[in-house]
């Protein structure tokens, strides 16, 4: 698999997972076994996933983005206090 087909599975599999973790909190048991088996299939696809993203990155496939810049807070200055 390429790694746009295994985001476009993993992609599909969460979907589905979602539908039927709905239907297994409302009481459906075979949507609870297609939740169980979903998860196994799930791990596998996601093993893969991160095989073929490291390899991805390695290449250069991936352009990494730079480290974001934090953003400077301003700090309050304060007032010299008055003389009374």
């Amino acid at each position: 698999m390429s790694l746009h087909e295994t985001m476009n599975e993993l992609d599909r599999l969460l979907s589905h997972l979602t539908k039927d973790l709905v239907k297994a909190f409302r009481g459906n048991k075979t949507a609870a076994q297609r939740v169980r088996t979903g998860t196994i299939n799930l791990e596998k696809v996601a093993k893969i996933f991160r095989r073929e993203s490291v390899a991805a990155e390695k290449s250069g496939k991936f352009k990494k983005k730079g480290k974001a810049e934090k953003a400077t807070v301003k700090k309050a200055v304060k007032k010299p206090k008055r003389k009374r």
